[in-house]
């Protein structure tokens, strides 16, 4: 009997620690993903201050940041004007960041970059206001002027 237990026990404990392991690698992941695309969108805030104090136009930008998204993880830019406009973007959709989160929930949380409230906003893989597809985004804060510069990872990407 006292090995039956013991076995349960074993059983029990083996399980719990493993489920245990399993979410906390998972969190361990999204911290490490969120990171890079840190990093990525710090690249695209210099890489675009850069390129429009030395007159590079947008459809130029526009032109680099779609090659880099078909050579890359990164599958959106979204970089806005000080007014939240993203007229800097490789998808060719036209959309502008709005402050009130009851008309954006989703792409409202990036306005504290233009306020300058926040430096970083990293956000969960969530739906969208575009369409239904779950993205994660990850937004800095312009380094040249007030903005969002914001990349976008599908989750089919995120799990590859």
């Amino acid at each position: 009997m006292l090995m039956i237990l013991i076995r349960r026990s074993t059983l029990i404990l083996s399980f719990v620690l493993f489920a245990g392991a399993s979410s906390s690698r998972a969190a361990g992941c999204d911290n490490t993903i969120a990171r890079h695309m840190v990093g990525e969108a710090l690249l695209a805030a210099h890489f675009v201050a850069v390129a429009e104090k030395t007159g590079m136009t947008a459809d130029s930008i526009n032109a680099v940041l779609k090659e880099i998204a078909a050579k890359s993880a990164i599958q959106e830019f979204w970089i806005t004007d000080s007014a939240g406009h993203a007229y800097l973007t490789n998808t060719g959709i036209d959309f502008t960041f709005s402050p009130d989160a009851a008309k954006q929930p989703q792409a409202s949380e990036f306005w504290p970059l233009i306020t300058g409230s926040e430096t970083i906003v990293i956000q969960r893989a969530r739906k969208r206001e575009i369409d239904d597809n779950i993205f994660k985004y990850v937004g800095v804060a312009g380094v040249d002027k007030p903005r969002v510069i914001q990349v976008g990872v599908g989750v089919a990407n995120l799990c590859k």
